[in-house]
């Protein structure tokens, strides 16, 4: 597939998620995706307003299944696609370990992984008779063999949810997993890929609390989710990882929409 680059990112203030998001559409992302939890804004109204003062697409990365009922989801979802015009692509997963404290928080149960995965096969169907004629991108979270079988059979795009000290070759074989569960579908199916940083800056301290290890290590153990190096070197290891994982939907964390934006120019159309 061809590349296509997207900018994660959360409002701090409605004139920061303004510029934000007409920078990245300036830029030549073609989506602004948002994180889910209750320690953020709600995504859903935010992202009705990124779309509303651009012309760009939107998406959720990822929501959290267990912080809304399935009508309550699939409604917010189906009235994004509306509202948008069809720029809106609904990530949705099982939710990341904070979402289990959260998930309380709003009176709702965590349940077991089972119970998580038939919380998004319900909050899907839902969004299907929502939708009617009109159809929802779908992108999924999975990582494990029956996330990934759900994903096979429902996703339009697939971010593989692995964490950033995953070596290459296991992501790799992930993703070949993927598409022999897909079988006639795995062309169809969008690889997705969330960088935390970009370009020759020095790693920040937030993105040990993101990855889990210091920025150090990260660096030296080559991670997935860092993309170093020049504009072109960054390019050309975009053209490796499509080669060897397929993966072709890259986002980056906002504060590095600038430093990323030359490697869009390098890899337009390609």
């Amino acid at each position: 597939m061809r590349f296509r680059f997207g900018v994660t990112g959360s409002p701090t203030s409605g004139e920061e998620w303004v510029k934000t998001v007409r920078q990245s559409a300036d830029l030549g992302y073609s989506t602004v995706l948002m994180p889910d939890g209750l320690q953020l804004p709600s995504p859903f109204p935010s992202l009705a307003m990124a779309a509303a003062v651009a012309d760009i697409r939107v998406g959720t990365f990822v929501a959290a299944a267990t912080l809304r009922t399935p009508r309550q989801a699939a409604w917010e979802a189906h009235t994004l696609t509306l509202l948008t015009e069809g720029r809106f692509e609904f990530g949705i997963g099982t939710g990341r370990p904070i979402a289990e404290k959260q998930t309380a928080d709003v009176g709702l149960q965590w349940g077991t992984a089972r119970e998580r995965r038939e919380r998004i096969v319900e909050t899907l169907d839902l969004l299907r008779e929502l939708d009617g004629e009109t159809r929802t991108p779908i992108m999924l979270a999975a990582g494990g063999p029956k996330a990934l079988a759900l994903a096979a059979e429902r996703a339009d795009i697939v971010s593989l949810a692995k964490d950033a000290t995953t070596p290459r070759s296991e992501v790799a074989a992930v993703a070949r997993k993927l598409r022999s569960l897909a079988g006639s579908r795995a062309d169809e199916i969008e690889l997705a890929m969330n960088l935390l940083a970009a370009g020759t800056r020095p790693l920040p301290p937030w993105t040990k609390r993101a990855a889990g290890v210091d920025p150090d290590e990260l660096e030296a153990m080559d991670s997935l989710m860092l993309l170093r190096g020049t504009p072109q070197q960054m390019a050309d290891e975009l053209l490796r990882r499509r080669d060897e994982i397929g993966a072709s939907y890259i986002s980056v964390n906002a504060g590095y929409l600038e430093d990323f934006a030359p490697v869009i120019e390098l890899l337009d159309g390609k």
